[in-house]
């Protein structure tokens, strides 16, 4: 008498029906009299692909460029020319502080400057009628030497009245708070009215054109990443979009508290649709594997050094041993070195199954898609 099938619970639709021997089939069907319901999804197809592999960091992107401007001098702020938001060029005045001694000083030292010069022409024309007169014999060698050293004197105080001018000159030039590169500014610190003072951060302009990622991998994986590969980053905020990029460097030393070496990658930005502090993954692609079997992770069985694959050969369950390769951890696949053939029809759902057992009904699937 035969038995209706029974379902028992498993992944797939998987269901196992034990059989009487009288059914008939191979030997190896006689001995276990099992048959099994597969669904459409428990069953996949080896596939031949060609692989990319790599190393995956995380985390957020943030702009490549990035400072916040600090006060140089104390005073109070007199005018604001950016706000949050504003696009600046290299040396765009952001603001402006006001400080009374600095720009007293830096008037003296002008003036100082400007009688430096009016007292070296005056001496250099007195030096060259002292050379006339002493070339025509009519002055001594003593008043000669002193107009000469008179003209060096001169000449000195003139250098050093222009150090002073150069020095209070740029110490007035630093109560013009600037941008220091083309950029936006993303904060303001400060308010019109404010005192400040040096060291103090009035605004952080940040260049987005250029996101960076930073993060650290493992000593054994840095080996395969190297300045230059490419990277596709994946992003929150944009569900089945990829950029590309590629990195932009890696240390040359690893960190000896955690064996991990730091790598930075960066993704172009120029349209300025993505916004710092967003996160993304990002994948250095550091090898690809072409024409490879590859089947879903969960297809392969066993552990250590003897993993298999249950196979469905004229729908008979058969057990192969099989070796694998790569496993890519973002697509899911493992790649078959040998054991198999592509198209080979692998059993993905996990559970017991016997070897020998008939498989009633089954739809082979698509493995995996093409790793990206």
């Amino acid at each position: 008498m035969k038995h209706r099938p029974r379902a028992l619970p498993a992944a797939g639709a998987l269901a196992v029906l034990l059989l009487q021997a009288a059914c008939g089939g191979t030997t190896r069907e006689a001995e276990t009299g099992a048959q099994i319901l597969l669904g459409p999804n428990d069953i996949v197809a080896v596939q031949t692909t060609n692989l990319r592999t790599g190393v995956a960091l995380a985390g957020s992107l943030n702009p490549y460029r990035m400072t916040e401007v600090r006060a140089q001098v104390s005073g109070v702020v007199t005018s604001i020319a950016a706000d949050e938001g504003t696009a600046v060029r290299e040396g765009q005045q952001l603001a402006r502080i006001e400080a009374l001694g600095i720009t007293t000083m830096a008037t003296g030292a002008q003036s100082g400057l400007a009688a430096a010069e009016a007292s070296l022409a005056l001496v250099r024309r007195q030096a060259e009628s002292a050379t006339t007169l002493y070339n025509a014999g009519a002055m001594s060698e003593i008043d000669y030497r002193a107009a000469t050293t008179q003209l060096q004197a001169a000449e000195a105080q003139l250098a050093g009245a222009r150090a002073t001018a150069a020095g209070a000159s740029e110490q007035a030039s630093r109560t013009q708070v600037v941008s220091p590169f083309v950029g936006q500014v993303s904060r303001r610190s400060v308010n019109l009215g404010e005192a400040v003072n040096p060291g103090q951060t009035l605004f952080t302009v940040v260049n987005s054109s250029m996101l960076e990622l930073r993060g650290q991998v493992p000593v054994d994986q840095a080996t395969r990443v190297q300045e230059g590969q490419p990277v596709a980053f994946t992003i929150d905020g944009y569900p089945g979009r990829e950029f590309t990029g590629s990195v932009s460097s890696v240390a040359p030393i690893a960190d000896l508290s955690t064996r991990q070496v730091g790598v930075v990658m960066r993704l172009p930005n120029g349209d300025g649709a993505l916004i710092g502090g967003m996160f993304a993954t990002g994948r250095v692609f550091t090898a690809v594997e072409e024409n490879v079997l590859v089947l879903p992770e969960g297809a392969v069985r066993g552990t250590g050094a003897s993993p298999y694959v249950l196979v469905v050969e004229n729908d008979i369950v058969t057990r192969k041993s099989i070796q694998t390769g790569t496993r890519d951890e973002e697509t899911g696949v493992v790649v078959i070195t040998s054991g198999l053939s592509a198209a080979d029809r692998v059993i993905s759902t996990p559970g017991e199954i016997q070897e020998g057992a008939r498989v009633i009904s089954g739809t082979a699937t698509g493995a995996a898609t093409e790793s990206r």
